[in-house]
């Protein structure tokens, strides 16, 4: 199809509002897209399109849109090329996957596409459908979506966000106010009056990514440690990845997560006075949480997560309304509902620790990148109602993942060229969170229709929030935009002669919801949320909710580890203790005074029982059942296909 075809205004003159640069490669008519039960079932007349963009399905008797409004990446009907996984192609007889060499002795019935996203699309050719258009839209769609090879995800990009009117119109858009960005110290200084905690001070160390090349511009120290004395402690942990705080309880603990401590390191009077300020952060008690041998590492979730793909997405033609027994075996048998109950039961022991109050509670793992993320955030879902709202987990996202150096680019894996990196990390906090949506609703502002835009956002590669490793690289990137674009902190000149490289396009958040869904989709992201009378406490399998426990006062500047359940007091958990490097050791040090009642603790916190318990967590229920598959997410694409 000739490019020239759009009208002045971006319009194709079958209907189709192109994007500024975008161009259509091909059209059918008289298409009708299946709609999923969430759309009321049945089948919408339209003609379908495909721009190097996306694929795009134009109603016939849908709104006319308005020429004038700002430009939104999809439509209601759209799926962007870089989702699409496969194109299958199904005829009277038989169905064939369509690759960019595939040759087709038949002329399609039915197009269906299966997104990265778990979503099933389906398009059916109308017999008066002339046979080149159907044959020809297939053919461009399987050559067109990225195929698995380096240099296509920018191509993309630039297909999206390249053109000149689209970078000055991504240049003109202001950010989000109603949410905290944690870019600057000013940020940082908001969320410690926010939560009111005292006793810290922010520190610019590391501006330059000097001291930790993974961690953030600015972090949150205790007042005490002097950013001389600061500087020290870096090399004392696995890629300058120091303790730093994260969130103050209201009942006055706080949370601080940290990466392994180094071995064969000397430590010096100073450096150990400092380390353990740090710790304890002003607080007279510390536990540290160890992660690395309880939660699953990234390769296990990876698997986890490509076991249950294939099994949601596996046979489309069976009947997945009512899974049978076998079917409910296999997906235990994916562990993926094993990972999501342990990062819940460990984010609710986190929780609870905290909820007692006047201690600090150090998440602790070998890099501090993946489910230090995950327990963190959970932990603040759980116990702060501010996480709960739109703007208040989107701040939880920037702070806990995008500066806190989650590995997006790696663990997403959108070039294709690191497999062993990649793991959905992210998708497995998302779908936690789900399940406490599931389990406490009303609790929440935001809606499932909300974290599913979230869940779809993470397969486009066009937001800086997933396609970066750390704040550094984010920075980096920022500085090598073309001229239209000006991010807010401004741009590095570049020196006089220098010759420009080819540069990306501006990337956006992701956060940009306008640019990516309609005024009616964004209008189902949140509802009222209020905060009911909490029924009586039910017992969850593993949180009893009777006791009341005190803290030994034998237990005064003592620190604990807890790890798989159980509490110790190994004697080289600090090396600086010990003399020596922290090993670990599946041999528990004996109890301590105090020690029971940190046990008793973790197994029994009461649950709000009224309205005048604003922080009490959500502690959900774990047991087989209560834990479930998150059916409008790996399953919609099942379900819309039959």
């Amino acid at each position: 199809m000739n490019p020239s075809a759009l009208q002045p205004r971006g319009r194709d003159m079958f209907g189709l509002c192109c994007l500024p640069g975008e161009c259509v490669l091909q059209r059918a008519v008289l298409v009708r897209k299946k709609l999923s039960p969430k759309e009321g079932g049945g089948w919408l007349s339209g003609t379908l399109f495909c721009t190097h963009f996306r694929v795009a399905f134009v109603p016939e008797d849908g709104p006319r849109p308005d020429d004038n409004a700002d430009p939104v990446l999809l439509g209601d009907h759209d799926v962007a090329l870089a989702s699409i996984e496969k194109v299958v192609a199904v005829g009277p007889s038989r169905t064939k996957l369509v690759t960019p060499n595939s040759s087709l002795k038949f002329t399609p019935e039915e197009l269906v596409l299966y997104c990265r996203d778990l979503r099933v699309l389906c398009f059916l050719f109308d017999r008066l459908t002339p046979d080149a258009q159907a044959v020809e839209i297939t053919y461009t769609i399987a050559k067109t979506y990225q195929p698995l090879k380096p240099g296509t995800i920018l191509s993309f990009q630039n297909a999206a966000l390249g053109s000149i009117e689209m970078k000055q119109f991504l240049s003109n858009r202001r950010r989000d106010p109603s949410m905290n960005w944690f870019e600057s110290a000013v940020d940082w200084e908001q969320e410690l009056d926010r939560t009111g905690a005292t006793g810290w001070r922010i520190s610019a160390v590391n501006d330059r990514f000097e001291m930790s090349t993974s961690l953030s511009r600015f972090n949150v120290v205790p007042q005490k440690v002097l950013d001389t004395e600061l500087k020290k402690t870096f090399a004392h942990f696995n890629e300058g990845r120091i303790p730093r705080w994260c969130w103050r309880h209201p009942r006055g603990s706080d949370l601080l997560r940290m990466a392994s401590f180094q071995n064969n390191i000397y430590h010096e009077k100073d450096d150990i006075r400092n380390l353990e300020l740090i710790l304890f952060g002003g607080q007279t008690q510390c536990v540290v949480v160890d992660l690395s041998e309880e939660m699953p590492p990234p390769a296990d979730v990876q698997l986890a997560h490509a076991r249950l793909r294939s099994l949601c997405l596996g046979d489309i033609s069976s009947s997945m309304s009512v899974p049978d027994d076998k079917w409910l075996s296999t997906l235990e048998g994916t562990h993926w509902l094993d990972y999501t109950r342990c990062c819940l039961r460990k984010a609710a022991e986190v929780s609870c620790l905290l909820q007692r109050g006047q201690l600090t509670v150090v998440l602790q793992e070998p890099e501090d990148r993946d489910m230090n993320c995950v327990v963190s955030s959970l932990v603040q879902v759980m116990c702060d109602p501010h996480s709960r709202t739109i703007a208040g987990f989107q701040s939880l996202v920037q702070k806990e993942w995008v500066t806190a150096g989650h590995r997006f680019l790696s663990r997403i894996n959108y070039h294709r060229d690191s497999d062993k990196e990649e793991a959905p990390i992210f998708l497995l906090f998302l779908d936690c969170v789900w399940q406490l949506w599931a389990q406490f609703p009303a609790r929440f502002q935001l809606t499932e229709s909300y974290l599913l835009a979230v869940h779809d956002s993470v397969q486009l590669p066009l937001f800086n929030t997933f396609l970066a490793n750390c704040q550094r690289e984010r920075c980096r990137r920022s500085q090598h935009l073309s001229p239209s674009y000006t991010p807010v902190n401004g741009l590095r000149e570049l020196p006089r002669g220098s010759v420009e490289e080819p540069v990306d396009p501006p990337y956006p958040p992701v956060w940009d919801w306008a640019l990516q869904y309609s005024r009616q989709r964004r209008a189902l992201f949140t509802q009222p949320a209020c905060r009911p009378v909490s029924p009586a406490p039910v017992l969850n399998g593993n949180l009893n909710t009777n006791l009341q426990p005190e803290w030994s006062d034998s237990s005064v500047g003592s620190v604990f580890l807890l790890s798989r359940g159980v509490f110790s007091c190994p004697s080289n958990l600090l090396p600086w203790r010990s003399g020596g490097s922290y090993k670990k050791s599946h041999t528990r040090a004996p109890s301590c005074e105090g020690l029971p009642v940190l046990e008793r603790l973790i197994r029994a916190e009461p649950l709000p029982s009224s309205l005048h318990e604003p922080h009490g967590p959500l502690l959900p229920l774990l047991l087989g059942p209560c834990v479930h598959i998150w059916r409008n997410c790996y399953l919609r694409g099942a379900l819309h296909a039959q």
